[in-house]
């Protein structure tokens, strides 16, 4: 199976909540019990349809091959007051970072629900509440009821599930430009290695750790001039980087330089598709590694480009994937990045609405 097949971020469901059952009309009839009168008994409430966030999960394949959820039906009751046995609920899990929409609303509805927190729960479909049996109508005045309430149906929808992973890091660049070899470099993450562009098809994800601090890396397909109006793949993974907290932009000095291009142009070109996509990305804190050092013969040609990206008001690295050099500087930075992070939504969080 390719990556492309297992990796999926967007499916629809459709979710059937269980019916309740039917109330039962029924009267004792018992030897020497002369007159005793309704003991129909309640129906079960129907199964509901609930969907669990995993944070062990990172695809929404399950349900690719799953499109309908439903839930039981209750029982119906039965005499001598025996109430029906309620349906079985149905629990799915589905990723954490899991957006929950009515496929029926406006393409630009809020989503029902925003799965973004480990075992966060969200019932999509309630069952419906059983019927009452006779036994319930009897009143000093009607002492005899012949009928009784039947089921509710439960509820239905059809949802469309949208997948924003979520990560501390997110890794940007142009194709090519050695973001996998980074994750695999300061992760266990193993992700498609290739020397040709768009090798990675799906992002990655994977756990570093620097200065006793543990933190996820996304791996971000590469982006192209015009990912944000649909070229290459950026179109369809752009909204993975919404979630992350801090960017690091991968800019290939190497082979920029190797084919006579300008790694500041590249830079530019990527940040304008993510201003493109969504403004608020420009203001997350980002740090800048100029990778492949290994294929830079003569290292002072960096120089005027490292001062020419700081004046863009980030932090520059010098780094190769390939060879590890600047690696643990680089892996020091996020974390203190993310510190940085940490403290400005506390503040944030302070402030009285």
């Amino acid at each position: 199976m390719k990556p492309t097949d297992l990796f999926i971020d967007e499916t629809r469901v459709s979710v059937v909540a269980g019916g309740g059952g039917n109330g039962c009309v029924s009267f004792r009839r018992e030897k020497y019990v002369p007159r005793g009168g309704p003991d129909g008994g309640d129906g079960g409430h129907g199964g509901d349809v609930t969907l669990v966030a995993d944070r062990n999960l990172a695809t929404l394949l399950d349900l690719r091959l799953r499109p309908e959820l439903r839930g039981e039906r209750g029982a119906h009751g039965e005499g001598s007051r025996r109430d029906g046995r309620d349906g079985k609920s149905v629990e799915v899990r589905v990723p954490v970072g899991t957006l929950v929409y009515d496929a029926k609303a406006a393409a630009d509805a809020p989503p029902l629900a925003d799965l973004a927190a480990n075992e966060q729960r969200f019932v999509a479909a309630r069952g419906g509440r059983g019927g009452r049996g006779n036994a319930q109508f009897a009143t000093p005045t009607r002492q005899a009821p012949d009928f009784a309430e039947e089921g509710r149906p439960g509820g239905a929808r059809l949802l469309r599930l949208s997948l924003k992973l979520l990560a501390d890091v997110g890794l940007v660049g142009f194709p090519n430009a050695g973001k996998s070899t980074l994750l695999s470099r300061v992760s266990a993450a193993r992700p498609r290695v290739a020397a040709y562009p768009f090798t990675t098809l799906v992002p990655s994800l994977g756990v570093a750790e620097a200065d006793g601090r543990r933190f996820v890396v996304a791996d971000i397909p590469g982006l192209i001039e015009g990912a944000s109006e649909g070229a290459g793949l950026g179109d369809r993974f752009l909204r993975h980087i919404e979630r992350t907290r801090v960017l690091v932009h991968l800019v290939d000095v190497g082979t920029a330089l190797l084919e006579g291009r300008d790694p500041v142009a590249d830079y530019d070109a990527i940040r304008a598709e993510l201003g493109a996509y969504e403004p608020g990305l420009l203001e997350r804190i980002e740090l800048i590694a100029l990778n492949k050092l290994d294929l830079v013969s003569d290292l002072e040609v960096l120089e005027p480009i490292e001062r020419a990206l700081r004046t863009r008001g980030h932090e520059v690295f010098r780094v190769s994937g390939v060879t590890g050099q600047g690696v643990p500087e680089l892996l020091r930075a996020m974390g203190r990045a993310l510190a940085s992070a940490d403290a400005a939504e506390s503040a944030a969080a302070a402030v009285p609405a």
